[in-house]
């Protein structure tokens, strides 16, 4: 119990911080948002072939969704490499705290602060088209991927807040992340790429998560990508998690 109380109150402080500066979390949404309304209303006719602009939100909002989630955790390692520098790890060492507590309390912070960014850009899709006749249990279901692809990613992100040495080293991972969805079936169908982008596209992990949610908002049955998105998603936070937390024990001790 000790260390669910723990986190707990670690949480309401890194909290305490997110709530203090929302710009952080309105800056997150800002990239997604633009892209969305680029491909959209720019790109968009010529993608989707005159679809319209709502069947064609529709299609790419789950690789903005990502994409979003990418941009938030940057702002993770930005906090945890202050914590770092500042000798505020050093202070929380000294004390009857229990170790998993502290970066538990970072990637708790940064969920709640992806949640808000991902309500921010669903509501502009709305604004923008966005329609579906996915019942309750979809919405969970989407819901559910989206909190374990926050996790798994904000686990990766503790480990250059945690190793490295500049503010813009910590946060400058996450620009591949953010730009992943391009090489992926987000924004056009795999098929329509030459041989090996196409590959690429087809065996990286955004492609099957974005497949899946996409199926799941159009009410068509999920295809097996669901487990490959799954064991991408597991497999990442798995081995992120035990990296990080073999990074921050050699920091500590």
């Amino acid at each position: 119990m000790s260390v669910i109380g723990d986190t707990a109150v670690l949480t309401g402080r890194s909290l305490k911080h997110v709530t203090r500066s929302m710009d952080t979390i309105i800056t997150t949404a800002v990239v997604p948002i633009a892209m969305m309304l680029l491909f959209v209303y720019v790109f968009g006719g010529a993608i989707s072939h005159g679809a319209g602009s709502g069947t064609y939100v529709t299609y790419l909002l789950p690789g903005i969704l990502l994409m979003t989630i990418a941009s938030g955790i940057s702002y993770t390692a930005f906090r945890i490499f202050t914590d770092m520098t500042t000798g505020i790890f050093g202070r929380f060492q000294s004390m009857p705290i229990a170790r998993s507590g502290v970066l538990w309390s970072h990637v708790l912070t940064s969920l709640a602060a992806n949640v808000i960014s991902l309500v921010v850009v669903f509501g502009v899709a709305l604004l923008m088209g966005f329609r579906t006749g996915a019942g309750v249990g979809a919405w969970f279901a989407v819901a559910g991927i989206l909190i374990l692809f926050t996790l798994a990613l904000t686990w990766v992100a503790v480990i250059p807040g945690l190793t490295a040495k500049s503010i813009s080293g910590a946060s400058a991972f996450s620009y591949p992340l953010i730009f992943l969805p391009f090489i992926s079936s987000a924004f056009v169908p795999t098929q329509t790429m030459p041989g090996p982008v196409r590959w690429f596209a087809e065996h990286q992990p955004v492609t099957p998560i974005v497949n899946t949610i996409r199926d799941i908002f159009a009410e068509r049955p999920v295809s097996t990508d669901i487990w490959v998105a799954l064991a991408w998603m597991v497999g990442i936070l798995a081995v992120s998690f035990a990296f990080a937390m073999v990074v921050y024990r050699r920091k500590i001790s």
